[in-house]
């Protein structure tokens, strides 16, 4: 019986040396991008479906598939610690999870920054206390783990910072006029798709139109 050559789905592999409690919590880090596409951008559509956030995923899936035609037209290796990692056969410049966090970070300022559809309180603060901080701790880790060089995450986070800046300016300056068409297609219509960003405050607009249903009786459930 002929043995054929095991492949990890590298999705969710990542290997830290054992006893390395740094090295476990960087790991997980190391996930973040996975996180916020499984659990964020697929929750947001499930139970928003806003086209700011549609377009902000789009935007992030378009930054991954010109990550992936540089990867395959430069072929620059990992570092040597690849064959530990068992990650030699792909190629590592620039950092895909760098290039994701930091595109994700920059589209996320300027959203806030503009107030388009703000759902948080302190919006601007949840950018710099966390999403800011969690990019750089992404981009650290895949240095530490043995996935990247420095100059290979570091181009990653430039390519990311100028794709997330140009995709911005191109949905809010070129496609957002294409918003009410999708709004009222037959597939907004049917998927309760919506563009929330002409209102300051999405969270309390939501909030006081709630609270207002619910006197109404055209709104009440009937029993």
């Amino acid at each position: 019986m002929s043995h054929h050559p095991l492949k990890a789905v590298t999705l969710t592999h990542v290997r830290y040396r054992k006893g390395d409690q740094l090295g476990h919590f960087l790991a997980w880090v190391s996930l973040v991008p996975v996180f916020i596409s499984l659990g964020g951008f697929i929750s947001h559509f499930i139970f928003r479906r806003e086209l700011q956030g549609m377009f902000f995923a789009f935007g992030l899936i378009i930054s991954q598939f010109i990550n992936e035609i540089i990867k395959k037209s430069v072929q620059q290796a990992r570092p040597e610690t690849c064959a530990l990692l068992e990650m030699c056969d792909s190629h590592g410049w620039p950092s895909s999870h760098s290039q994701y966090m930091f595109f994700f970070a920059v589209y996320f300022t300027l959203l806030t920054y503009k107030k388009l559809g703000l759902i948080f309180r302190n919006q601007l603060l949840v950018a710099v206390v966390l999403v800011w901080p969690m990019a750089v701790l992404t981009m650290y880790s895949r240095v530490y783990l043995g996935y990247h060089t420095v100059a290979q995450v570091f181009a990653g986070a430039a390519l990311g910072t100028v794709l997330g800046w140009g995709w911005f300016w191109i949905v809010n300056n070129v496609l957002s006029g294409l918003f009410p068409a999708i709004e009222e297609s037959a597939f907004g219509r049917f998927f309760y798709v919506k563009d929330t960003s002409h209102i300051p405050n999405v969270l309390r607009f939501e909030y006081e139109n709630a609270r207002s249903a619910k006197k109404h009786p055209s709104y009440k459930r009937a029993d």
